[in-house]
């Protein structure tokens, strides 16, 4: 005699359901298999080395995987004049009413030194952020906005230093490559400490 679905306890529908999942599922993959089609699908091609390390996430302070090339701080503002003044203003100081940004928003690189724990923090590339090569890994992503990912490694250790040569952070003649970029001192070097909460983490 068959029962209502209604009529069965609520254990007893789920294995019902879980049961006839299984059977379409097996079911499907019978006629599939019994038409020729494949199992697997051959799309794209499998990511190379060069490919990963083109997207690595992030380049961490000891400047592990920073590409070959170098770049100084005259080759810098020619890059920066034609590929980020535009949205960080000709002086690095940013640019008002750009499009899409809340009211007031500046796009500053460099100033502000001190100004983290006051009531008007100014967080730039100067005041805020601890490495140098931090610098160097979001000019190479994200960089410039409207197409990021072009400038080429030279390109963009020349941009770092043009950046932090008008910060005070380095010297004019200092030329940045993987050697020199991760031994720059920031100011906020000491600013970010480790998080006590190990509950975060477990």
């Amino acid at each position: 005699m068959c029962t209502r679905s209604a009529d069965r306890p609520a254990s007893h529908q789920r294995i019902w359901l879980l049961a006839t999942i299984v059977l379409l599922v097996v079911a499907a993959q019978t006629g599939i298999h019994a038409q020729g089609y494949p199992t697997r699908f051959e799309f794209g091609t499998p990511a190379t080395e060069q490919d990963i390390s083109a997207v690595a996430i992030a380049i961490p302070a000891d400047g592990a995987g920073l590409p070959a090339g170098s770049g100084d701080y005259m080759k810098g503002k020619a890059v920066y004049e034609t590929q980020c003044a535009a949205c960080h203003g000709t002086d690095l100081m940013g640019v008002a009413g750009l499009p899409n940004m809340p009211a007031g928003t500046q796009l500053r690189l460099i100033g502000g030194r001190g100004t983290l724990a006051s009531k008007n923090p100014v967080m730039t590339v100067e005041s805020y952020w601890p490495h140098a090569t931090t610098l160097f890994d979001y000019i190479r992503r994200a960089m410039p906005f409207a197409a990021p990912g072009s400038l080429s490694a030279d390109e963009t250790y020349a941009v770092s230093a043009y950046i932090l040569t008008e910060a005070q952070i380095i010297d004019k003649s200092m030329v940045l490559d993987a050697k020199t970029l991760p031994l720059i001192e920031m100011p906020n070097r000491n600013g970010f400490v480790p998080d006590p909460r190990p509950e975060i983490f477990k």
